[in-house]
């Protein structure tokens, strides 16, 4: 399993009963979480004063309730600073598993010793894009919420990073890699993080098992002759290390010499020891 283990400001701290109890920086927060089906004593005294506890419906979907949570707080990754603020179904604007991906192409692009371009697909809140600009690439960040865009620009300001060479982009994945693909426009790493399920900025429907495959075989159109790195992460079931890896092994030519490596990709839970799942990673290298 690849273990993201080295984000000093985040921490599991204990799970339990369909829950997992939280530090982001000096906050504490209870959220849902399906992996934990298991059962054991909640003896962290945090279990019963939290900062804040988000609360899952029965009928889907659910609320947060709040103790003693600021609206917006930060916390580091080495030198990056993201903006953390809760909002709808539990989520903070952050993935701290995927520390365990920047880690990995960070190195890759630090070691490359050519400028590097990076496509960032559905990126979010952009700690993938701040990863890849702070090791000196110059990286195209693309998601279909402005909302998402505007967190993703604070980020950067907040990291230093304001004046990095980054171009964000509100659009439509899928229309973004063609319009890449009939420009001619390469990179040397690609970047995509799609949701299960999802709407583009004009409404277009993205359902991962209908559209995964086909995407990865466009957006490989776009690797330069001399590639760095291809990653795929996938937080739906289905997408097990296995078919990620048969995914790309067959979406990616041959000619390119491509070295794919799929796991799962989990956080350690400091009270037991053990790592929570937190879905898969499928990544890619070339010789």
């Amino acid at each position: 399993m690849l273990t993201a283990s080295n984000f000093k400001d985040y921490e599991i701290i204990d799970c339990s009963s369909g829950e997992k109890l939280e530090r982001w920086g000096d906050y504490y927060l209870i959220r849902p979480d399906p992996q934990v089906i298991w059962d054991t004593p909640k003896s962290d005294p945090h279990w019963k004063k939290p900062n804040a506890h988000y609360h899952r419906s029965e009928k889907g979907g659910g609320e947060w309730e709040f103790f003693d949570l600021p609206e917006q707080w930060t916390i580091s990754y080495g030198d990056l600073t993201f903006n953390l603020k809760p909002f709808s179904f539990k989520h903070t604007g952050l993935f701290p598993e995927q520390s365990a991906n920047w880690d990995w192409f960070n190195g890759l692009i630090k070691s490359a010793g050519r400028p590097i371009n990076v496509l960032n697909l559905f990126a979010y809140t952009g700690g993938a894009t701040l990863a890849a600009a702070e090791a000196g690439a110059s990286v195209v960040h693309v998601d279909a919420s402005k909302g998402m865009v505007n967190w993703a620009k604070e980020n950067a300001a907040s990291s230093g990073l304001g004046e990095a060479h980054v171009k964000y982009y509100v659009d439509d994945c899928t229309k973004l890699v063609e319009r890449e693909i009939r420009r001619g426009h390469k990179y040397e790493g690609i970047i995509m993080d799609p949701p299960s399920y999802g709407r583009g900025p004009k409404g277009e429907i993205w359902k991962i098992e209908d559209s995964i495959y086909h995407f990865i075989k466009e957006a490989v159109k776009l690797l330069s002759d001399r590639p760095l790195f291809f990653l795929v992460n996938s937080y739906t079931t289905g997408l097990q290390p296995a078919v990620l890896t048969y995914m790309l092994k067959s979406a990616i030519p041959d000619k390119l010499h491509p070295n794919v490596v799929s796991d799962e990709i989990g956080l350690p839970v400091k009270n037991s020891g053990l790592v929570l799942p937190c879905g898969a990673a499928g990544r890619v290298t070339f010789d």
